[in-house]
């Protein structure tokens, strides 16, 4: 019965849907210190609130962040995106004017690209390591080279 507890219900639905979001800085200059990180996990935790989403886990190093969120048939994964992305870009930039700095001189703000890949309810962990083996992602995918993707 364990299995069953993270089931969530609408009216007229049953539904488990996971997604692994991937944010990453622009040129992925390394611009995140641990207290924006948790800043940033705030603001995403509120904007992903108001969707309704739930966030359940929440990493990040430097110049990248992970999100492992449950959402419901209804709340457009694509909307949900853009709103993270703009709200927590907006807040981290009017609250921490030091990152601005990083992207005055490319002429930019943020990266416009990002990572979401469904993964069926599996925990962050089993998301988060590099496939090895046969299956193993193309080495371009590695490198680095494609940076937007729906899975």
């Amino acid at each position: 019965m364990a299995e069953y507890q993270n089931i969530r219900t609408g009216r007229h639905c049953i539904f488990v849907l996971h997604a692994h979001v991937v944010f990453v800085t622009k040129f992925r200059h390394k611009v995140f210190a641990d207290r924006h990180l948790t800043r940033l996990e705030e603001i995403m935790r509120s904007v992903c609130a108001d969707f309704e989403v739930e966030l359940v886990e929440f990493n990040g190093e430097n110049n990248h962040v992970h999100l492992l969120v449950n959402f419901p048939p209804k709340a457009a994964l694509s909307k949900l995106v853009n709103s993270l992305k703009g709200v927590s870009s907006r807040r981290m930039r009017q609250e921490y004017p030091e990152l601005v700095k990083h992207y005055r001189r490319a002429q930019c703000r943020g990266c416009a690209s990002h990572f979401a890949g469904s993964v069926g309810g599996a925990p962050y962990a089993a998301t988060a390591r590099p496939p090895s083996g046969r299956h193993a992602a193309p080495s371009h995918f590695a490198r680095g080279r494609w940076s937007a993707s729906y899975g």
